[in-house]
């Protein structure tokens, strides 16, 4: 527990959280503080950029293996697989309907890239080494979720939308394109090509992302705000079981195909995290009567903030005691 509650004081205290917190305060005291969308738009591209480049240079260094494959397919299961597992912890932590459940359990099945960007930054500051291969599996586990959403609705009669452009939408959605499409530049110019742009996607990373992250104070900030009386108790409590749950069934996958610490590590962020960007969208067509208000503040708001400040230092201090590293 010492441990944990170390790393945790040294993860609230870094510039990153920092940031973030900044965000939320400005946002909760109602400051005009605002990051021009543009700018935040240009600085999410460069995020997913430089994680997917780095990704591909270390999977061209390291080789594709059985390893990467059955790390890919794991994350493809846990994005099946978790959102059938929040739906049934809504079903008990809340009251929301259906339709509103399971909207709510497609963001648990899917994954925050921030999350992971911000986890794969406290793994550098502490030196501890992962497969560079998980970039992909964060890729992997964007869409499946939203397809267990709509057999969640579908089960009971009600109108989960698979409409004919939707899964070309899902596939080609911006943030998945850019991650896949930098992962695969990486891995073509390996790592002679991360030495020539190095000092462009190493350099400035963690100072680009603690602008990033003060944005998205802002925006979490600002949804709490406006969501009074939107989210039960037991909403908020789920928005802190869930990626608990969610990091154990992580653990327990990463530990079975051997991963490395750093990667059973990532491996939990990701099955921990709730997606904001790729899964709202989806879930505006594909089921547009489902309360955004609900979906969102959970995610950004409530399983976000803790995440970065609780449960990533919770799940480095487990998975290093769990693996010896």
């Amino acid at each position: 527990m010492s441990e944990i509650l170390t790393l945790a004081s040294a993860n609230l205290f870094s510039p990153i959280i920092l940031s973030f917190a900044l965000g939320l305060f400005a946002a909760m005291a109602r400051s005009d503080l605002s990051i021009p969308e543009a700018v935040a738009k240009g600085m999410s591209i460069y995020l997913l950029f430089a994680i997917g480049f780095k990704g591909g240079a270390s999977v061209a260094d390291h080789g594709v293996d059985a390893a990467l494959l059955m790390s890919v397919w794991a994350g493809v299961l846990l994005s099946f697989g978790l959102p059938l597992l929040a739906f049934a912890l809504l079903k008990v932590f809340t009251t929301f309907t259906r339709l509103d459940a399971a909207a709510v359990a497609a963001h648990y099945g899917s994954i925050s890239i921030v999350t992971f960007v911000a986890a794969t930054s406290v793994l550098e500051g502490r030196a501890i080494a992962a497969e560079g291969y998980m970039v992909a599996v964060a890729a992997a586990m964007e869409a499946p979720a939203i397809l267990s959403a709509l057999w969640l609705v579908s089960r009971n009669g009600s109108d989960g939308r698979m409409e004919p452009g939707l899964m070309r939408e899902i596939i080609l959605n911006g943030s998945i394109v850019l991650l896949v499409g930098s992962f695969a530049i990486g891995i073509l110019t390996g790592e002679k090509g991360l030495a020539e742009i190095s000092p462009f996607i190493v350099s400035p990373f963690k100072g680009v992302l603690c602008l990033f992250l003060l944005d998205m104070g802002l925006i979490a900030g600002r949804g709490l705000r406006q969501s009074k009386g939107v989210l039960e108790v037991g909403a908020v409590a789920f928005g802190m079981v869930m990626p608990l749950a969610g990091s154990a069934i992580g653990l327990l996958l990463g530990m079975m195909i051997g991963l490395s610490t750093g990667g059973v590590i990532l491996l939990m962020v990701l099955a921990a995290s709730a997606s904001y960007i790729a899964v709202p969208a989806a879930m505006r067509v594909a089921l547009p009567e489902a309360n955004p208000a609900i979906y969102l503040t959970l995610s950004l708001g409530v399983t976000f903030p803790f995440n970065l400040t609780l449960g990533i230092p919770l799940y480095v201090a487990l998975a290093t005691h769990l693996t010896g590293g």
